[in-house]
């Protein structure tokens, strides 16, 4: 029995209800709109995390002329640039990742619509929602596997707009990240994990790439209205 069993089993259900229910409204999209309903709730149930991160955001940037106070005074000790870095953060009661816990904690959602448009069964069943597609794209299909059918096919172009899609959001997640990352290791990650979700959705089921775009689009609302409501007052 997998790890994944029970969620997966669960999601399916979710998904299914919400297909159904939207199905007269949505038509041949209702299990496209069923994915996005199930994005938005996942999304909504983590909003106190991402109102965390900003405030976590707001002390960063606070502290960030300290920073680079550091950087400057001990560019050529790196170990106790990192020592006098992290005191400083917890003199604080920062982190310098804090601002990743929303990303962190969606990964075993992500997995679990992975898994769910992977599986052929669910629960002893047929996965009903393997027949559902997208303009001609399987839901449950990856890019890599349609390219067989050429670059161009229908198939092929419904994906190659998902990708663009989340490559634009992730510049610009990676370009906001960049203003309060801090040096090092750590900052390299801030501001290069935002690309991971295009070579994830290359190689995942579209409908997980659909979940990758429907939250990485309200990740870019909800830092844009936390910056201005949370953020921007402490400067």
């Amino acid at each position: 029995m997998s790890l994944f069993d029970v969620p997966v089993s669960l999601a399916y259900a979710l998904v299914r209800a919400l297909t159904d229910g939207i199905g007269p409204v949505a038509g041949p999209a209702s299990a496209t709109a069923a994915i996005i309903v199930f994005t938005l709730l996942v999304r909504l149930a983590m909003l106190p995390l991402a109102v965390s991160a900003a405030k976590g955001e707001r002390t960063r940037a606070r502290l960030l002329p300290k920073v680079q106070a550091l950087q400057s005074r001990h560019k050529k000790n790196p170990q106790r640039l990192q020592r006098e870095t992290a005191a400083l953060y917890e003199a604080e009661g920062a982190t310098p990742l804090s601002g990743c816990l929303p990303m962190f904690a969606q990964v075993p959602f992500f997995m679990v619509m992975y898994r769910l448009f992977r599986s052929a069964t669910v629960a002893g069943h047929q996965n009903a929602l393997l027949a559902h597609t997208l303009l001609g794209a399987p839901l449950g299909q990856n890019w890599i596997g349609l390219l067989g059918g050429g670059l161009f096919a229908p198939p092929s172009l419904v994906f190659l707009g998902l990708l663009a899609l989340l490559a634009a959001l992730a510049v610009w997640s990676s370009r906001r990240a960049a203003r309060t990352a801090p040096a090092g290791a750590a900052g390299v990650l801030a501001r290069v994990a935002p690309f991971g979700t295009v070579v994830f959705a290359a190689f995942a089921p579209l409908a997980a790439g659909l979940y990758l775009l429907v939250s990485g689009t309200w990740t870019a609302v909800e830092r844009a209205v936390l910056h201005k409501r949370i953020v921007a007052p402490a400067g």
